[in-house]
């Protein structure tokens, strides 16, 4: 018998199977190591530290009330109100005295700025103002001849006011417009006026509303209150 000749068998290679788990392991700490160094660049890690660390102090820091800082408002403006705030009237407008006048100082004093006001006289009882007079005419009568008549009438005007000095001073930067509207007004007076027994008193007051409105067109304020005649002739 022929002997069988046997060849022995070559084991197959094992796969490398750990060197594959290395290789893994390795790409997958590769990419962890690349997204952690990211994040530190772009400053994520500090910027939550600095967060923590903000509310740490807003919450140690002593609440802004009873004795601690004043309470703010809106925007961090002080709260208004309290004593300290002025007083104002609707809509935020500045408080007015009656009959819309504007409001007076201590003891009358007229307010600064706006219309004049009326000069209060210290008295314990009713609030009295003080009045001042001023001659129109400075010296110079007024002389208008009467209407559809040949006489003449000449009358001297004195003005009064409770207001300020302000309003006589602006009858004295006016003055010739004054004397002007006035006269306008002493040449529409008829002889059959004159025979009137009211005729003096309304003719100071037509006198009045005239020098009043042209004080008003001129200032944006009259503050005459009458008008008297310390000379009336007519001849």
């Amino acid at each position: 018998m022929s002997e069988e000749k046997t060849e022995p068998t070559e084991e197959k290679p094992k796969k490398p199977i750990v060197k594959i788990i290395i290789a893994v392991v390795g790409v997958v700490l590769l990419i962890v190591l690349s997204v952690g160094g990211t994040l530190m660049a772009t400053g994520v890690f500090s910027k939550k530290t600095k967060a923590s660390a903000e509310q740490a102090l807003e919450e140690d820091a002593p609440a802004a009330d009873g004795h601690g800082a004043p309470a703010a408002g809106a925007h961090g403006a002080p709260a208004a109100g309290g004593h300290d705030a002025p007083a104002k009237g609707a809509h935020g407008e500045p408080a007015k005295g009656a009959h819309g006048e504007p409001a007076k100082g201590a003891h009358g004093e007229p307010a600064k700025g706006g219309s004049p006001a009326k000069k209060a006289i210290p008295s314990d009882k009713d609030t009295r103002f003080e009045k001042s007079y001023m001659e129109l005419d400075d010296k110079k009568a007024l002389v208008a001849n009467v209407a559809g008549s040949r006489k003449v009438m000449q009358v001297s005007l004195s003005l009064m006011t409770q207001y300020d000095d302000r309003v006589f001073k602006n009858v004295e930067k006016h003055r010739a417009a004054l004397r002007s509207g006035a006269l306008d007004v002493l040449r529409q007076v008829t002889e059959a006026d004159l025979a009137k027994p009211d005729f003096r008193h309304e003719l100071a007051v037509r006198l009045r509303e005239k020098i009043n409105s042209e004080l008003e067109r001129l200032e944006n304020f009259g503050g005459i209150e009458e008008v008297f005649f310390t000379e009336f002739v007519f001849q």
